[in-house]
């Protein structure tokens, strides 16, 4: 099975392995971002045959999602020959749910000018293999494969795969199973036990560098709680070949 099934054009419904984790009766809103981001690339591909890189994937997540149908639309906000901004919407029963906003840039031969700042993490095979059922419930929790290096509560490397396609009978790129990882980084690391401690994302931001490339996704992740109950967790992205990118996701942090 897969995350998705497609009902026609712009319909998708959800299937039991996107369920949790936080309420298994709702959506783990990881591949949901997957969707959104697919739906951005095919309208891109339908519109010109350029390939515009997507430099910014920039959601805000409006509320919980049933397991159900959902819908998902996309509008063209800044058309430009070298750049544009796309929104897309996943809805649910007629409320938005999701809103992506994506950078969509040139791509541009710079590999003579190729150089990351950013430090490298184990690779997938250095990391020992770790369970998250024992933290977190769900569908979307028991499909994927995760390998932990933990420093402490709040800090840590992993990578995360999947076996389960993004949607079922459609190819999807590499970015958008990637981005449909994306969302595991806040409960992978955290910083308290979600029994006494909730700290939902209201959104997620990742600014890439390049494309993701194979089928594991890793993060060099750290989980901040402030006094105020605001929190942030922010990660490095990799793949195999080194640093992609960089992700945050702002937190609501609500103790029991």
């Amino acid at each position: 099975m897969a995350y998705f099934e497609p009902l026609d054009e712009h319909r998708y419904r959800a299937t039991e392995h996107v369920s949790g984790a936080w309420d298994t009766a709702t959506q783990h809103i990881a591949p949901a971002l997957g969707l959104l981001t697919h739906a951005v690339e095919v309208d891109r591909d339908r519109r010109r045959s350029d390939g515009l890189a997507v430099g910014r994937l920039s959601f805000d997540i409006l509320g919980t999602i049933p397991v159900d149908v959902v819908e998902v639309r996309v509008a063209l906000r800044r058309p430009g020959r070298t750049v544009e901004l796309v929104e897309a919407t996943l809805s649910h029963a007629g409320r938005a749910a999701v809103l992506l906003r994506a950078w969509l840039v040139q791509p541009r031969d710079t590999a003579a000018r190729h150089g990351v700042a950013l430090p490298a993490i184990p690779g997938p095979e250095r990391v020992p293999a770790w369970d998250p059922r024992t933290v977190w419930p769900g569908g979307f929790i028991e499909s994927v494969e995760v390998r932990r290096q933990q420093v402490e509560p709040g800090r840590g490397v992993f990578w995360v795969r999947t076996p389960l396609p993004l949607i079922d009978g459609v190819a999807v790129s590499r970015l958008a199973g990637a981005a449909g990882l994306f969302d595991i980084a806040n409960g992978m690391t955290a910083r308290a036990d979600p029994r006494e401690v909730a700290f939902p994302n209201l959104d997620l931001t990742a600014h890439l560098i390049t494309e993701p490339r194979g089928e594991w996704v890793g993060f060099d992740t750290t989980v901040s709680f402030g006094p105020t109950g605001l929190g942030l967790t922010s990660s490095v992205l990799h793949d195999v070949h080194g640093p992609i990118g960089t992700l945050a996701q702002s937190l609501t942090v609500r103790p029991g």
